[in-house]
């Protein structure tokens, strides 16, 4: 049983420790994917973190694998190593050009969403004007399909991700979102997209930030609550965990360079505050995940779905090879 937690994030900083993502493969996690850049880190600072995680990773092959196939997971989880690949949190670093979608792919990115909150010449942001995909956007869904990306609509506006799940050939995940009847923040998700999500083959994975969950100190118990809804809007072949941890490491700045401004990307009238910053759900939640899913009254293989057989369906079928 693959336990696949859809959606990490160390410091977007070529030097970053790799020690969460060794307390997440001792928690039984087997793959994770590690962002690596969004719509406000520019594209030197992508490429940075980018060329350091390989680096690290390469450094240890004991420890990790850099997987470009579900073969390469599979077999990472039957050696004891822990694999990972890398995604993007939005389109900017794309420059508006397709081609640079097959580019990243070959640098071990393989999930890509489009919007960070906020609305760019591809999407919609969740927490920006209305806005649809726009004809680059279209574009660059067929560049997402064609080039083995798992295509994510997370952070992106309720129209532009209906758009989006309506355009691509592949499933569309949403990899940290949770559903907005239980918590209501405009970062998560309608009944509609959950719907739309499942209609692609498409999997919501429940994030385990605390402003997501609807609570301040998130636990496996909230995730598996989270869990059991989006299964009972969509079935249970729809539903994963991508814990959105934000890890962070004393002396290591990773402010994107040059006019950064938080409060635009996360606006305090979308209820962000620099003085009530959220958390996170432990790596150890994974310990408990499989009993409080079974606590909300699924089979131990209903659980064994949510936690990582759902999206290595998706990357069996998104991925090359």
């Amino acid at each position: 049983m693959i336990h696949w937690d859809a959606h990490t994030c160390l410091p977007q900083h070529p030097a970053a420790s790799f020690e969460p993502v060794a307390r997440l493969h001792a928690a039984g996690v087997h793959y994770t994917s590690l962002n690596v850049g969004a719509d406000m880190n520019p594209l030197s600072q992508v490429m940075s973190v980018i060329a350091g995680y390989r680096a690290t990773i390469a450094a240890q092959p004991e420890r990790y694998v850099l997987a470009s196939t579900v073969d390469d997971v599979l077999r990472a989880a039957r050696e004891g190593k822990m694999a990972l690949t890398f995604d993007l949190e939005g389109s900017m670093p794309l420059l508006d050009q397709p081609d640079m979608v097959a580019l990243y792919a070959q640098l071990g990115v393989r999930q890509i969403h489009f919007a960070y909150n906020r609305n760019n010449s591809v999407a919609g942001g969740c927490h920006d004007e209305p806005r649809g995909l726009t004809p680059l956007g279209r574009r660059m869904v067929q560049a997402v399909n064609d080039a083995g990306i798992i295509m994510d609509c997370s952070h992106t506006g309720g129209l532009s991700s209906l758009e989006i799940m309506e355009v691509s050939s592949k499933p569309v995940v949403f990899s940290h979102a949770n559903p907005y009847a239980l918590a209501q923040h405009g970062r998560n998700i309608t009944d509609e997209q959950i719907r739309a999500c499942a209609a692609t083959g498409g999997v919501v994975c429940v994030s385990g930030l605390s402003w997501f969950l609807g609570t301040t100190a998130p636990s496996a118990a909230d995730v598996a609550r989270h869990a059991a809804y989006l299964a009972g809007v969509a079935g249970i072949e729809h539903v994963g965990i991508g814990t959105d941890i934000c890890f962070s490491e004393p002396g290591l700045d990773d402010t994107p360079p040059g006019e950064f401004d938080p409060s635009y990307w996360w606006p305090a009238s979308a209820g962000y505050s620099n003085d009530a910053p959220p958390t996170f759900v432990a790596p150890d939640m994974w310990r408990t995940l499989a009993s409080e899913l079974r606590n909300v009254g699924m089979t131990d293989a209903e659980a064994a779905l949510v936690m990582g057989g759902n999206m290595l369906r998706v990357a069996q079928q998104t991925w090359h090879g």
